[in-house]
């Protein structure tokens, strides 16, 4: 069913429509020391289907009392299409004997089963499982079961804390913006994009308050690297703009705005490449007008020795 790889586990589920109607485990598998497997499982959340997986520790009685570790993890539905457009959602948790699994809601089932999204090929669908085991973090210890969930969405990562249980003073923290719970500090540029483009959020259909909530961070991020310089971007990150752009398009966002200081970029991006390219060129050109310069002076100085006035005839025969 899959093989792991350094901290990686690949699973491939065949048969998938199976798991709309039944838990499925993967096989175990050694992974920082420790074994594990997979479940796959439906579950219903805000009215929509959800597929979810849970990350389980195997064989926690053959582990010591008071046993505790900070696993960082992340699950990946591979796209067949694009891997910009895998669905990739991952957090740090704390493991101990007693907590020994830790779930999360992947994708929808609709959009997962949905063979025009990439995701459903041939019955099968690919998930690839990331384990980095770390030494128990102490300020972890005591907390209130904060786990930091960061969510990826072709390749633009937001990160965000949340609550098993949220208490009301989390919740008075959030302000109401368009039916979004956006933080105090990104009231204003929130506030600022809704009155220019009422239009952005319009046909955003889900109503997940934390999907809603990454997906303003994702804006976020795009304008925070968009508006930097355009030197500062690689193209892979551009692409990877690009592929978070076509995500939200894809769940409802209009981004037109966005769309259109990404072709800026991209093309001051291609004019300072080819500056780059054309200061290159003259500094080789520089160079090599140096060195045929050398060789030019050399040469003269040789004709001018070979034709010394003072030779005689007998220096000649």
């Amino acid at each position: 069913m899959g093989n792991p790889v350094d901290n990686k586990f690949t699973w491939v589920i065949k048969n998938f429509c199976s798991v709309s109607s039944k838990p499925i485990y993967s096989d175990q598998f050694l992974i920082g020391g420790y074994k594990w497997h997979i479940l796959a499982y439906p579950k219903k959340r805000d009215g929509h289907q959800c597929f979810c997986l849970d990350l389980e520790l195997v064989d926690c009685e053959f582990l010591p009392s008071g046993w505790r570790s900070v696993v960082k993890f992340s699950f990946t539905v591979v796209n067949y299409f694009s891997k910009k457009l895998s669905s990739q959602i991952g957090l740090k948790h704390l493991f101990t004997k007693k907590e020994r699994s830790k779930g999360l809601s992947v994708i929808h089932f609709s959009e997962l089963t949905d063979k025009k999204r990439g995701f459903l090929v041939d019955g099968e669908v690919e998930i690839v499982a990331q384990i980095d085991v770390r030494e128990t973090d102490h300020k972890l210890q005591g907390s209130k079961d904060y786990d930091m969930e960061m969510q990826y969405l072709n390749g633009m990562a937001t990160t965000f804390f949340i609550n098993k249980e949220p208490n009301d003073d989390d919740k008075a923290g959030l302000v109401n913006v368009k039916g979004f719970q956006v933080l105090p500090s990104q009231l204003g540029i929130v506030n600022r994009i809704f009155e220019k483009h009422p239009e952005t959020a319009l046909e955003c259909c889900t109503k997940n308050q934390e999907l809603r909530a990454s997906y303003i961070n994702v804006i976020f991020s795009l304008i925070k690297m968009l508006y930097k310089g355009a030197q500062e971007h690689s193209t892979h990150d551009l692409s990877d703009a690009e592929g978070a752009l076509a995500y939200m398009k894809n769940v409802g966002f209009k981004l037109d705005w966005l769309e259109k200081k990404l072709d800026e970029v991209k093309e001051i991006k291609k004019k300072c490449e080819r500056v780059t390219e054309m200061q290159q060129e003259l500094h080789d050109l520089m160079n090599k007008h140096t060195n045929v310069s050398i060789l030019l002076e050399k040469e003269m100085l040789e004709i001018k020795n070979a034709s010394a006035p003072d030779l005689s005839f007998s220096d000649v025969i």
